[in-house]
């Protein structure tokens, strides 16, 4: 017993994979129809929870498994959370839409398990090969779940891509992870960090261009520019729930390992690494701003408003202070819950059987699903961050950082980028409201109407200090186990 609980800072992952292997069977052994995989899917859900029960009750502090490979600290509890809750929300969205196209298979949540496997271990990854380990078995299940609607030609297509520019992008991690091992002698960010706060860290140039490597691979995951070709494509294709979780629980992990390696491993190469989330910060806040604005596809806008997200996030990890780091995480939740309510939305976009991505086809909906219409207004006006909605405060925290921290240029671009992207979310409202009524959806389920109130809950109720404020001390508890 003594051997089983000294894993216990693990157990939430062990949790999920054994509940992945077992609803495995589960599927493998029942008829293969739509039950089976509700079935498989709810239980799914119900591991998820588990899983998050057994995260919250963690102890305070630092536990390390595995050679200090594996550390579970504040942060990683914050990001755990993060990425349960947000793909426990992607398999609920998820029912209705697989039943009506017919593909609702065991496969699917047992995918989607694996996949929170693989990001929970990232977030913990104290270590080159940890991280590699856990990023591949999130990607190997995602580039499956992109192409799971076969007989789609987009999906496919989609999966096709994700996987070769996904495997581009792992191959430059690891030339990077050899380069950093050659130049360090190990791949253990404690050993890392050490080197990287030695005297002669700067002119180590193998050490530097390792770390450029290391950055492209990550970028990469988090869609950020000039490495985001893939997302519109992917986004677009991918069946819409599918989406729905690539835009939530993998952007999270993405973020969080990013922040953990940059913190953790190179807190002493602080002024070459932060020229390069600098540049990719700017690029992607632009390119999100303006991309989107001739867009008629809402998946495909909502790619690049994820774009230009991951660019404001960034700009917060851009100041390289413990402020900074808690500035994205609070930026992190606020996304999450804000896409996730704008997914459900997107999907109750629905005649019958066919579902409707076009822009131009929610005009009016004002006059036909009121509620509807008005969520997905306070929605776009949260992720414009016009106030006193979630967005605003999000964006707030991570810009702070950075003025306090002198990067007043990346500021001002930050803001300037804000205000041109307000216009395709503003344009969006007013086709709603403004625009002479079309076809009426079909009524809105009830799993959609679930996310879509709590999402609308949450943007108002952020700036309530009674909500906002205990969400901000978890960020800061987080963000100060980390050696910014």
């Amino acid at each position: 017993m003594s051997i089983l609980m000294s894993y216990a800072p693990a157990f939430p992952e062990m949790l999920l994979a054994v509940a992945a292997m077992v609803l495995l069977m589960v599927g493998a052994f029942s008829e293969d129809n739509e039950s089976t995989g509700a079935f498989v899917g709810w239980l799914a859900i119900v591991a998820m929870i588990a899983a998050a029960i057994l995260v919250a009750l963690q102890p305070a502090g630092t536990q390390a498994l595995f050679n200090e490979a594996f550390v579970v600290d504040q942060f990683a509890r914050f990001m755990k959370l993060l990425i349960l809750g947000g793909t426990a929300t992607a398999m609920l969205l998820s029912f209705d839409f697989l039943s009506s196209k017919r593909i609702m298979k065991f496969e699917y949540p047992i995918l989607m398990l694996l996949s929170c496997v693989g990001m929970m271990m990232m977030v913990s990854a104290n270590d080159l090969i940890a991280l590699y380990m856990g990023l591949e078995l999130q990607s190997l299940a995602l580039y499956v779940l992109a192409s799971m609607h076969r007989e789609n030609v987009r999906s496919s297509e989609a999966g096709l891509k994700y996987f070769v520019l996904g495997a581009l992008s792992s191959g430059m991690l690891l030339y990077g992870s050899s380069l950093i091992y050659g130049f360090t002698g190990s791949t253990s960010f404690e050993i890392i960090s050490n080197v990287a706060k030695s005297q002669d860290a700067a002119a180590n140039i193998g050490l530097i261009v390792g770390l450029v490597f290391l950055l492209v691979g990550l970028a990469f995951k988090i869609s950020a520019v000039p490495f985001h070709m893939w997302t519109p494509d992917v986004y677009q294709g991918a069946p819409t729930p599918v989406t729905a979780f690539f835009a939530a629980a993998p952007k999270m992990a993405a973020m969080g390992i990013l922040i953990r390696a940059l913190g953790g491993a190179f807190p002493g190469l602080e002024t070459q690494w932060q020229q390069v989330i600098i540049f990719v910060a700017i690029a992607s806040m632009l390119l999100g701003a303006f991309a989107a604005i001739g867009q008629n596809n809402i998946k495909r806008l909502m790619a690049y408003s994820s774009i230009g997200h991951v660019g404001f996030a960034l700009v917060g990890l851009a100041a390289g202070t413990p402020e900074g780091a808690q500035g994205v995480l609070i930026y992190l939740l606020i996304y999450l819950v804000m896409t996730l309510g704008t997914f459900a939305c997107i999907l109750a976009m629905q005649r019958g059987d066919e579902m409707i991505e076009d822009i131009d086809q929610l005009a009016g909906l004002s006059q036909n699903n009121l509620p509807m219409a008005f969520v997905l207004a306070m929605l776009m006006f949260s992720l414009a961050g016009i106030p006193p909605l979630a967005g605003f405060w999000g964006k707030l925290y991570v810009f702070l950082p950075a003025i306090n921290a002198g990067l007043y240029p990346l500021a001002i671009i930050g803001v300037i980028a804000s205000v041109i992207g307000a216009y395709y979310y503003l344009r969006i409202v007013k086709i709603m409201f403004f625009d002479e009524p079309q076809e009426k959806f079909s009524p809105v389920p009830a799993k959609l109407g679930l996310v879509m109130g709590v999402a609308l809950l949450f943007i108002f109720a952020f700036s309530i200090p009674q909500l906002g404020t205990p969400i901000v001390n978890a960020a800061q508890a987080a963000a100060s186990s980390l050696r910014f």
